[in-house]
C-alpha cells in the first residue's frame, strides 16, 4: 500500500521560493475556511505585505482567488488542482455512485478515504441529512489512529511507517497538525492499542471506530483493493450512538458493506484499461490536448505579465500549472511529459516538481512523478461545500455592473421558481425581489427556461396541476400556446417575458447547465419596461447574460466534477 512521503523541513537549493510562498497562502486561506483578509495572511504566513499582494494578484489572475476589498476568497476554479488528483487516482468517479447507493440502502453516511502518510484523507462523502450530521469534507485530513479507515490502512504499514507514526505521536500527541476542531483524543473503549487494533483489522478485514474521533460518532471501515491486490482506499459507514452501538453497527451493516466493497472492487476491475492500446490511446489524446493547452498557457502567461507587470508572479503560476498536467489516464508522468503538457522548459518544470515534492504535493517514483492526496489541502475542503448560489453571486455582481439592472438566479421547485441569489441595481426605481421569493414558473422568464428543458411529459404533468391564472392582461395561460412558447425557448436558448408576470416588468433569462447538460438553474436580468425595448434587451442584455451564464457554468463544472453542488 502506497503511503505518501511527508514534506521535508529544509527546502532544496533548487526550490522555487514564490511557489512555496503561494502554496502557503492557499493553505492558510483553506485552513481558515476559504476567506482571509490580506492583513491576516501577512500575520499567518510571515510574508511582507507587498509579497502577499503580489501572490494574491497572481492567484486572482489564475481564477483561484477572488479579491473583495481587503479579503482574499477562494474561487471554484481552484478545485481544478484537487480534481487533477481525484481524476488521476480513478477512485471517486467509479466508486462514488456505489458509495451513494450504499448510503441510500443503509440510511447512513458513507465515506471513501485514501492513506495520506500517517493520516487519512477523504476523497468522497455521501452525507445523510439529519439534525446531527457529519461535517467532514472532501480533502479533510484525520489522524489514522482515530479513525476506522486509518486503522485499516495501518494494518499494512511497514516498520518504517510505524516508526514515523510513533515519532509524530510523540511530537504531537493531540493531533494539532490535523483538523484544528478535533476534540482531544481519549482511550479506545476496547482498551486495545492502535497497533493491536491495526493488526486485528488486517486479520478480520474490517475495523470499528468507537467514538475515537468524536464522542457519539461511530464508524465501520473496510479496505477496497485494486485488481493487483493493493489496498487503494477504504469505505466507511458512519453513524451515531443514538442509532447504533459499535457492536450493533458491525453486526447489522457488515454484510451489506462487504457486498458493496465486492461491487467496488469489481467496478475497479471493469474500469481498469482492458488493453494496453486503450491506455496508449488515452495518453496520445492527453498529449494532443496538452499541446493545445501549452500553447494557450504561454499566451496567457505573456498577456498576464504585460497586464499586471511586477504584480504577476510568473514562477508561481507556472508551478501550480504543473499540477494540472495530471488527470484521468495521466496518473504518472515523466518530466518530459509534464514539460510538454505545460509548455514549460524542462529545467523550469523540474524546479517546480522539486518544490512540489518538497511540499508533499508530488511524489517521485524512479523517473516519473505522481500527485499525492496532499494536493486536496489546497482549497478543496472549504470549496467542496460550496453552493450554486455562492458560485453565481460574484458573476451576478459583474453582470449588474455591466447592464445596470438587477440580476437573479433561480431554481425550479415543483410548479414554482425560487430565487436563490440576487444582486439589485442601485436605481431609485428597480425590481424589488428577495432571495427565497417564489413565482409561478409558467409566467416567469427563468421558469420558462427551466420548464422548456424538461421532458415534455414531465412538463405537461407540472402544468396540469398548476392553476394557470392570468397575472396580468398579457399572461399566457392557454396550454397549447404555452407549449409553443416552450418549444421556442428550447430552440432559442432564452426566454423573454414582457409584462406577463407583472405589469411594467420585463425580464430575460437563460439556463445554467450542469456537466450533464441539464438546466439546473436559470439566470435573468429584470427591468422596468420603460428601460429598454424588447429589441434592445436582445441586442444589449442577451449577450452579457449568456456570457455570465457561461462563466457560472465553467465554475459549476469544475466544482461539480467530484462533488454534489446544492442548487437551492
Amino acid at each position: 500500500m502506497a503511503v505518501t512521503t511527508p514534506p521535508h523541513d529544509t527546502a532544496p537549493a533548487e526550490a522555487v521560493g514564490p511557489l512555496m510562498r503561494g502554496v502557503s497562502v492557499l493553505r492558510d486561506i483553506s485552513e481558515a475556511g476559504g476567506r482571509m483578509t490580506v492583513s491576516e495572511l501577512v500575520r499567518s504566513t510571515g510574508l511582507a505585505r507587498s509579497t502577499v499582494d503580489r501572490i494574491a494578484a497572481t492567484l486572482a489572475r489564475m481564477g483561484y482567488l477572488r479579491l473583495d476589498g481587503h479579503a482574499a476568497i477562494l474561487a471554484p476554479r481552484l478545485m481544478e488542482l484537487g480534481n487533477a488528483y481525484l481524476a488521476a487516482i480513478r477512485l471517486p468517479g467509479p466508486l462514488g455512485p456505489l458509495a451513494e447507493k450504499l448510503a441510500e440502502e443503509l440510511d447512513e453516511s458513507v465515506s471513501l478515504a485514501v492513506p495520506d502518510h500517517d493520516g487519512i484523507r477523504f476523497v468522497h462523502q455521501t452525507t445523510r441529512r439529519r439534525a446531527m450530521s457529519l461535517t467532514f469534507r472532501i480533502g479533510d485530513l484525520l489522524p489514522a489512529e482515530r479513525t476506522a479507515q486509518g486503522t485499516v490502512f495501518a494494518g499494512y504499514w511497514s516498520e518504517e511507517e510505524w516508526a514515523h507514526w510513533r515519532a509524530r505521536r510523540a511530537a504531537d500527541p493531540d493531533g494539532h497538525d490535523f483538523l484544528p476542531a478535533l476534540p482531544p483524543p481519549h482511550a479506545a473503549e476496547d482498551g486495545l492499542t492502535f497497533e493491536e487494533r491495526a493488526a486485528a483489522a488486517r486479520q478480520q478485514g474490517w475495523a470499528v471506530d468507537d467514538q475515537l474521533i468524536e464522542p457519539g460518532l461511530i464508524a465501520l471501515a473496510l479496505p477496497v483493493r485494486a485488481p493487483d491486490g493493493e489496498v487503494v482506499c477504504a469505505v466507511s459507514v458512519v453513524s451515531h450512538t443514538s442509532r447504533h452501538s459499535a457492536e450493533s453497527l458491525r453486526q447489522s451493516l457488515l454484510p451489506r458493506a462487504r457486498d458493496a466493497v465486492a461491487a467496488m472492487e469489481e467496478r475497479l476491475r471493469e474500469s481498469r484499461p482492458a488493453q494496453e492500446g486503450q491506455a496508449e490511446e488515452e495518453q496520445t489524446e492527453g498529449r494532443r490536448a496538452a499541446k493545445e493547452q501549452a500553447g494557450g498557457l504561454a499566451d496567457w502567461t505573456n498577456s498576464s505579465k504585460q497586464e499586471l507587470g511586477a504584480e504577476f508572479v510568473e514562477s508561481l503560476a507556472r508551478g501550480l500549472t504543473v499540477l494540472t498536467a495530471f488527470g484521468d489516464g495521466r496518473a504518472e508522468l515523466t518530466l518530459t511529459a509534464i514539460a510538454e503538457a505545460t509548455g514549460l522548459a524542462r529545467a523550469t518544470a523540474r524546479r517546480a516538481l522539486i518544490t512540489l515534492e518538497h511540499l508533499g504535493h508530488v511524489e517521485a517514483r524512479e523517473r516519473s512523478f505522481r500527485l499525492t492526496p496532499r494536493v486536496l489541502a489546497l482549497g478543496y475542503p472549504p470549496m467542496s461545500r460550496t453552493t450554486l448560489s455562492e458560485i453565481a453571486s460574484p458573476h451576478l455582481v459583474t453582470l449588474v455592473q455591466q447592464v445596470h439592472d438587477s440580476a437573479s438566479l433561480a431554481v425550479l421547485d415543483g410548479d414554482l421558481i425560487q430565487y436563490t441569489a440576487r444582486v439589485a441595481t442601485g436605481r431609485i426605481m428597480s425590481v424589488n425581489i428577495q432571495i427565497g421569493t417564489r413565482f409561478p414558473a409558467y409566467a416567469a422568464s427563468m421558469g420558462r427556461v427551466l420548464l422548456a428543458d424538461l421532458p415534455p411529459r414531465d412538463r405537461a404533468a407540472r402544468l396540469e396541476r398548476t392553476e394557470l391564472r392570468a397575472l396580468t392582461p398579457r399572461t399566457t395561460t392557454d396550454l397549447p400556446e404555452l407549449d409553443a412558447v416552450f418549444e421556442h425557448v428550447a430552440e432559442d436558448g432564452y426566454a423573454l417575458v414582457d409584462e406577463e408576470l407583472e405589469e411594467g416588468l420585463r425580464s430575460l433569462a437563460v439556463p445554467v447547465r450542469d456537466l450533464d447538460g441539464r438546466a439546473v438553474a436559470a439566470v435573468n436580468v429584470a427591468m422596468h419596461s420603460s428601460r429598454r425595448t424588447v429589441e434592445q434587451c436582445l441586442t444589449e442584455i442577451l449577450p452579457e447574460l449568456q456570457a455570465t451564464a457561461a462563466r457560472i457554468e465553467a465554475d459549476l463544472h469544475i466544482a461539480g466534477r467530484f462533488t454534489r453542488i446544492p442548487t437551492a
